[in-house]
């Protein structure tokens, strides 16, 4: 058996790599940015060639830093931005156009349609999702829409959809697998996510070819080895799952009621659900969060459109920081926000309130405003979005947690997670290995290939990091809260309806 398993974990603003070994830890990574592309406000694309040369790019440097071969490496995981729609050509490999983004609201119009004509409960039923622009769809329909002649050669099979996932397994395999795990099948909103297979008469009802569909299959097999000539000789591709799925693994939440949040570009809470698919009655998404071995493990989901990406805004918009990782010193330069409140609903808002045209929004200013109270409230809105969500997941769900399990890039941030404590009233568990996503594609390879056993051995590697309990008894907590729902609905439905 090779000493390691390597996972790519292709992100929203930044392709990674990183090595692990048997204990869970990393051994090394690598990280690229790439181009964020908005053509116009709400909308957002990739170019799909700078995200595969990214991905390999670091994939290779991750090898190389310390001098690890292909060897070396007992198999490949693999975790990405999910929703995000790549249309492609089969015989040339060659992407249409840019890849439109998660975060893009260009289809809001094709939304607005099908919910007009009464669809909503046909969607929600069939694929445990929303109708809402966040999902790949009626973004696959807005490209098929959008060039004369694509959904002929659609039709054909000339012409592929898939999202980032199947994208760069096709291109890792050099076209010999086209694949795409249950769990991002799970968010396309044309998936059954009960019978297990894209649906015809969703697919009817957006005019979406079905041989331009990928073959569905579990998130921990061997779908396949990479093109020799890429990392030196062929390495064993076996595990992939959406990010906040694969997070959810990483953080071994594996029993029915567990639960994890990640402050990511996103801010994504996931409940683990067991084998049973609960409909949402407070605007929440029911999703699959892993396949394996024949068993469907279901979870609810929040969806946060923007959470850490509220930083990148500081750093890029305003000028505030020069670095990501300045935004807690700003922060703890004040003592609280002073009033001021940061909604962040760029691109609109997501769970609960799926609303395509809200827009973001800072109220509170006074002459007394700084930069300080500005960061303050920027890294506030995470936590405020959050309790959002878990408010609506333990209704539907009837579960009163005791715990949230945290990660993703605005965990490290001491002072943010004890005012997630303070304002949930739970604790909050942060584990020593945060990297969560690209751990849990790791886990879902190592599995397929028999580097870890079961989820038992997975489950004994989770240690934790610290612990954050809530501390505030003076009220304090609900005056915000009352204050960010006070300011969130002000945001409502700002944009005019397409």
């Amino acid at each position: 058996m090779s000493n390691y398993i390597l996972a790519l974990d292709q992100g929203t603003t930044s392709s990674r790599a990183i090595v692990f070994s048997h204990d869970g830890n990393i051994v090394s990574s690598a990280q690229r940015e790439f181009r964020q592309i908005l053509p116009s406000p709400g909308h957002v694309e990739h170019d799909a060639e700078e995200i595969w040369s990214s991905q390999l790019q670091v994939a290779q440097e991750a090898l190389r830093k310390q001098s690890l071969a292909a060897s070396d490496i007992a198999a490949i995981g693999l975790t990405n931005q999910r929703e995000t729609t790549l249309l492609w050509e089969r015989d040339s490999g060659k992407p249409i156009g840019n890849a439109i983004v998660w975060q893009s609201r260009i289809s809001a119009g094709i939304c607005d349609r099908l919910k007009s004509d009464g669809l909503e409960s046909t969607f929600r039923r069939k694929t445990g999702l929303v109708i809402d622009a966040y999902f790949s769809a009626t973004k696959i329909k807005y490209l098929l829409d959008q060039h004369t002649g694509l959904r002929a050669r659609a039709e054909r099979g000339e012409v592929l959809f898939g999202t980032i996932d199947a994208f760069l397994i096709w291109r890792l395999t050099g076209g010999k697998r086209y694949v795409t795990d249950y769990s991002n099948a799970s968010r396309t909103m044309i998936y059954d996510i009960h019978n297990l297979q894209w649906d015809d008469e969703l697919l009817a009802l957006l005019d979406i070819p079905r041989p331009m569909l990928p073959e569905v299959v579990s998130s921990s097999e061997v779908y396949g080895e990479t093109s020799a000539e890429l990392f030196g000789q062929p390495i064993p591709i076996s595990g992939a799952a959406g990010d906040q799925q694969a997070a959810t693994f990483g953080q071994a939440c594996f029993e029915t009621g567990s639960a994890k949040n990640t402050y990511g570009t996103g801010c994504f809470l996931l409940l683990n659900t067991g084998h049973q698919a609960i409909e949402s009655k407070n605007n929440l998404l029911t999703t699959i969060g892993w396949g394996i071995g024949g068993e469907i493990t279901y979870c609810l989901e929040g969806s946060v459109f923007v959470a850490g990406a509220v930083v990148q805004w500081l750093r890029d918009g305003l000028g505030l920081i020069q670095e990501s990782h300045e935004i807690e010193a700003l922060a703890a330069s004040v003592s609280d926000s002073d009033g001021v409140v940061v909604v962040p609903a760029f691109v609109g808002l997501g769970a609960p309130h799926w609303d395509p045209y809200a827009r973001g929004a800072i109220f509170g200013l006074t002459r007394g405003t700084t930069g300080g109270h500005l960061a303050r409230a920027a890294v506030e809105s995470m936590a405020f979005q959050t309790r959002d969500l878990l408010e609506a997941m333990q209704g539907d769900a009837d579960i009163q947690l005791k715990s949230l399990k945290v990660d993703g890039g605005a965990a490290v941030n001491d002072a943010l997670m004890q005012f997630q404590a303070d304002l949930l009233g739970v604790t909050v568990r942060r584990p020593v290995v945060q990297e969560t996503t690209a751990l849990g594609a790791a886990y879902l390879a190592g599995l397929a290939v028999g580097y870890w056993q079961d989820q038992g051995d997975v489950a004994r590697n989770w240690a934790i990091d610290r612990d954050f309990e809530p501390s505030q008894s003076d009220g304090s907590s609900i005056a915000h809260y009352a204050r960010w729902k006070k300011a969130l609905a002000r945001t409502l439905d700002w944009e005019p309806h397409e």
